[in-house]
């Protein structure tokens, strides 16, 4: 008997009971606290069991509603970090993918896979206005950043086999997420080849001064590789004047990537944002954010196919199609880093064919009508100072008492505390910025579950709790 193996009505069983814990969590998530109370000790000796020689049978099913209790739950009243909610349908799908276990190298490993991954790609590139953009779907945005300036640097400054020329430069603004410089330091160009540039009051970067880092390092001889702009910076949800830096970029020779994970996909709602987007070399988006969908399922768009083969495609004779149909031939691992994929495809797929598009744009529109509601209760409480613009949907703010004046750094481990017990107390979740160099409160709406009264409990709670350490002072 193989061991590995179990009757159908075993995996009936555990089927059913996995989706009746998921289906009666999704019940109550709301009425849920967002985080557990569970302290990491407690954790570690709840999940440290022994592994176990002999199999437990459907007795190892007994323990997932300890898993369910001491997780952190993406209830209405989640805004840490810039994260989604998990649609459910997407969910399910989630689940026939991993019973599918597509390994999506290539069509002939999985035709429906990456026929649908194809599609999808197309559907992405047209909702953000990028049409006939080309792409794969990857772990997140910081994969997809990493593929984009991989493929900066081959197409504007390729390596050799003595490895990479330290002449070439990236540009990005001093707002960049950490995964551009993580790139540049992966990809052998060197810390010091990334020009981070200055922003402006609302966080965007100041063209003049790239166009000033480009000519002092242009008369230096040195290579410009590429200009990252962010559409939806991570702090506040700043977006750089795209189409400027478009235009740089084309004049000076430069890859023009830009890194949307965070906003990219609000064009869906609002496209006037984001004008020049689709004059990119390349873009990253994250379904998994503003398209709500479980993780992992980020997305890299690019112009030219290409340049993607030029980078990616390192085939071995083990691996390289003996077809000749230009569709079963297709190979992802020709234009990507990976070359083990798992069918991320499917739950966005289903997710956008069972709701459609409109159901997302207008999600979308309220996350952002839900974080300008509370850009205007903070400006309207009086211990409170909004910190930042809300070009999208990060509301960064910190408690300031009126009757007992603090000042910097103060006021920085005043907030810190507001901060670990708002999250301890698991009536809603924020996370923290640095702006200005000042800690921030910070409320992220990327929620499909999110109501007026659960952002207005976030400024309810913030005050009871800022009181409340003031009182203990």
């Amino acid at each position: 008997m193989n061991p590995l193996e179990r009757p159908h009505n075993e995996y009936r069983h555990a089927f059913e009971r996995i989706s009746e814990l998921s289906l009666a969590l999704l019940a109550e998530l709301n009425q849920r606290p967002t985080f557990p109370t569970i302290t990491g000790q407690e954790a570690r000796k709840r999940f440290s069991d022994p592994l176990p020689e002999l199999g437990m049978g459907a007795a190892a099913l007994d323990g997932l509603q300890a898993v369910i209790d001491a997780s952190r739950l993406q209830n209405s009243r989640f805004f840490g970090y810039v994260l989604g909610s998990g649609e459910p349908i997407a969910a399910a799908a989630d689940l026939l993918a991993s019973v599918l276990n597509q390994n999506v190298t290539a069509w002939r490993s999985g035709p429906a896979a990456a026929t649908i991954e194809q599609v999808v790609v197309g559907w992405l590139a047209e909702a953000v206005g990028c049409n006939g953009f080309v792409g794969t779907l990857t772990g997140g945005g910081s994969a997809a950043n990493l593929m984009a300036l991989a493929m900066a640097r081959e197409t504007r400054m390729p390596s050799n086999d003595d490895g990479v020329q330290q002449s070439g430069t990236v540009y990005a603004s001093d707002q960049s997420h950490m995964s551009i410089p993580k790139a540049v330091a992966l990809l052998g160009l060197g810390r010091h080849s990334l020009r981070s540039i200055p922003c402006d009051p609302d966080f965007r970067m100041r063209v003049d001064l790239l166009r000033q880092e480009i000519d002092k390092d242009a008369q230096e001889g040195k290579t410009p590789v590429a200009i990252v702009g962010t559409a939806g910076t991570v702090a506040t949800g700043s977006i750089d004047p795209l189409a400027e830096l478009a235009a740089i970029a084309k004049s000076c020779g430069a890859w023009f990537h830009v890194d949307g994970a965070f906003g990219a996909l609000a064009a869906i709602a609002r496209p006037a944002d984001f004008a020049g987007m689709n004059q990119a070399d390349s873009l990253s988006l994250d379904p998994h954010k503003w398209l709500y969908q479980p993780l992992d399922c980020g997305c890299l768009l690019y112009r030219d196919r290409a340049a993607a083969q030029k980078t990616f495609s390192y085939t071995g004779d083990y691996a390289k199609s003996l077809l000749e149909d230009p569709v079963e031939s297709f190979s992802f691992f020709d234009e990507t880093l990976e070359l083990s994929r798992r069918f991320r495809a499917l739950k966005l797929w289903l997710s956008l064919r069972f709701h459609g598009l409109n159901a997302f744009r207008q999600q979308i529109e309220n996350d952002l009508e839900m974080a300008s509601h509370l850009k205007g209760l903070v400006a309207r409480a009086p211990d409170l100072e909004l910190m930042a613009p809300v070009p999208l949907s990060a509301v960064c703010f910190r408690f300031v008492p009126a009757s007992q004046p603090l000042r910097d750094p103060q006021l920085d481990d005043f907030n810190l505390k507001i901060l670990n017990r708002v999250q301890r107390g698991g009536r809603v979740f924020i996370s923290n910025a640095t702006i200005h160099g000042s800690f921030a409160l910070r409320a992220c709406i990327v929620n499909h579950r999110t109501t007026r009264p659960d952002v207005e409990a976030v400024v309810d709670e913030v005050v009871k709790v800022g009181h409340a350490v003031l009182s203990e002072a």
